[in-house]
């Protein structure tokens, strides 16, 4: 994914890149650079945004993807086109356990329904909602890529397949 033909970011020239974020992100954010040829650096946006999202308690701002724009050079409105598609962004805060629940074709005819509504009551939240006690949001999300597993979510980087409401419960007990 390249934007060599977008106009650059709105940045100030004057501006130094180097104030954008602290040396530990911008190090991180660089080995993703350095992973394509420099006139394709707004290839790493997606990590870039990962990152930035990740080090600000799960979600990302204007300000934050405007700083991401100004790094890699590019059009701020590219960042957030990419940043509203993917649903691994946040653009509002999330609970401590964001919980993903695929409700696609092999996770719905397998019951995701039922999961959601289980969920739903348990958490005491509707998808898309954080809740009260700001520990858990739940979030519908397209396919996960674990149909064999159907049905499935997926709460941080890790998957759990072959729902049922008590392994939910052993899950959700589970975490901090």
């Amino acid at each position: 994914m390249g934007f060599k033909n977008v106009p650059m970011s709105t940045a100030k020239p004057s501006e130094n890149k180097e104030s954008l974020f602290d040396s530990k992100l911008r190090a991180e954010i660089d080995k993703w650079i350095a992973k394509y040829p420099q006139e394709w650096r707004q290839s790493a946006v997606m990590a870039a945004l990962m990152l930035v999202q990740e080090g600000n308690g799960g979600y990302l701002t204007t300000e934050l993807m405007d700083k991401v724009a100004a790094y890699l050079d590019m059009a701020p409105i590219a960042v957030y086109e990419v940043a509203s598609f993917y649903s691994m962004f946040e653009l509002k805060p999330v609970g401590k356990h964001k919980v993903c629940v695929c409700t696609n074709v092999s996770c719905m005819i397998n019951g995701s329904d039922r999961i959601v509504e289980y969920l739903e009551k348990k958490l005491d939240v509707k998808l898309g909602q954080t809740s009260k006690d700001g520990k858990y949001s739940l979030k519908e999300v397209e396919c996960l890529g674990a149909c064999g597993g159907a049905p499935m979510f997926q709460i941080g980087n890790k998957y759990y397949e072959n729902l049922t409401p008590e392994l939910i419960d052993s899950i959700l007990d589970g975490l901090e």
